[in-house]
């Protein structure tokens, strides 16, 4: 209910007369494929998601609402809200929800959304989007961002949900909502060697079914990001660290590091990386390793999904990548392909939990993009081996 107050009250605040109305329309069609050893049956899934919506835009003012839906086409998978787990997990249960729903202020030095938004600070690492999950995630949140001189900018945040990826039937350990007082708080200044940001994030997850409040947490933490021409070719680097201990409601007491180490050379064609990537422990204890349960998951340590939540011993992950890039392939655009392996070990205890070799080839057709995904674990002493495969079919207005 509150959802259709927070639409009408936007709906309503859209200017009259506005000088620009622009529609917003995107679909995604995608065939997933998981098998997991110790699971007698794989998971299949067909699943289909539209956004559809309109943003309206009279001067410095900007209203915007965007409804989304995502249905089961075909396939037998377990969703993590319904049936057994006897399947393996695929994260994309049937939803239908406002997606977005937000005022904006556009001023010279600064820029405010308020409402149910899509937010992204740095790699997302701490506070993403989950693009790649059909559901998403999004924050009913104020944000401000802020630029009193050149190359100076200050991102303030003050978020009362996290509207996560199980939809409207989220429940237990898996709420559609987590409510809470969460802060993120970046300040970044354009040096001559990259983007130099300290971050503070409060995150309040003030729902007892999602691990009784184990994933409450403040984190502070500094990054830098930049690229540099070497001849034709680029040079791209990140390196990063944080600092992590309980916050709130949290039972736990601990404090673990995250380390990031990440080079990448562009060579006009042929792309070469190499990273190093830590998500420190405590003690051993389960959820006293460093945690980020507002980032985009899917995206840090491989495509197989085992370490959305950092095991009690933490992770090390060592990973190379490599790829190419052609502009056109007779018709189809933009074409890439790229290939990455990732070592992980405990941070404790130095184990080794295993290997995964990750594949992903895409192309353009227009405003349709296609793209092919394969995901290879193979476990040595954390989780099961497992594969996953992925066609998908995105298209945008």
């Amino acid at each position: 209910m509150r959802n259709v107050f927070l639409f009408a009250g936007l709906v309503a605040a859209m200017p009259a007369t506005a000088q620009t109305l622009k529609p917003l329309a995107e679909a995604r069609l995608r065939y997933e494929q998981a098998d997991q050893d110790g699971l007698a049956l794989d998971s299949e899934a067909v699943t289909l998601r539209v956004r559809a919506g309109v943003q309206a835009t009279s001067g410095p003012l900007t209203a915007l609402v965007e409804a989304q839906g995502n249905l089961a086409v075909a396939g037998d998978y377990y969703d993590g809200l319904h049936g057994a787990a006897t399947r393996p997990l695929i994260g994309d249960p049937q939803n239908v929800a406002i997606y977005r729903a937000q005022l904006g202020l556009k001023l010279p030095f600064a820029t405010v959304t308020a409402g149910r938004q899509r937010i992204g600070l740095d790699d997302e690492r701490f506070v993403g989007n989950a693009a790649f999950r059909q559901n998403a995630q999004t924050f009913d949140a104020v944000r401000a961002e802020v630029t009193p001189l050149k190359g100076l900018k200050a991102d303030l945040t003050y978020a009362w949900a996290v509207r996560t990826i199980w939809g409207v039937d989220g429940t237990g350990a898996r709420q559609r909502a987590v409510s809470g007082d969460n802060i993120f708080a970046n300040l970044s200044y354009a040096t001559p060697i990259g983007t130099l940001t300290g971050f503070g994030y409060w995150v309040d997850q003030d729902e007892a079914a999602v691990q009784g409040f184990r994933l409450s947490s403040k984190t502070f933490g500094v990054r830098l990001a930049g690229t540099h021409p070497i001849g034709k070719a680029k040079l791209a680097y990140q390196f990063s660290h944080a600092r992590q201990s309980d916050h709130h409601r949290n039972p736990n007491d601990y404090a673990a590091d995250y380390w990031l180490a990440d080079v990448a050379l562009d060579l006009n064609g042929p792309k070469l990386g190499v990273g190093y990537e830590v998500l420190g422990a405590d003690d051993g204890i389960a959820l006293t390793s460093f945690q980020t349960p507002t980032g985009t998951l899917f995206k840090f340590q491989g495509w197989a999904d085992k370490y959305l939540t950092t095991p009690p011993d933490g992770v090390r992950d060592l990973y190379v990548s490599a790829g190419w890039g052609w502009k056109a392939i007779g018709p189809a655009k933009g074409v890439t392909f790229q290939a990455a392996w990732h070592r992980y070990e405990s941070d404790r205890l130095t184990r080794h939990y295993g290997d995964e070799l990750n594949l992903l080839a895409t192309a353009k057709f227009g405003k349709t993009t296609a793209s092919v995904r394969f995901a290879d674990y193979q476990a040595e002493l954390f989780a099961t081996d497992t594969q996953k495969f992925w066609l998908q079919l995105d298209w945008t207005i």
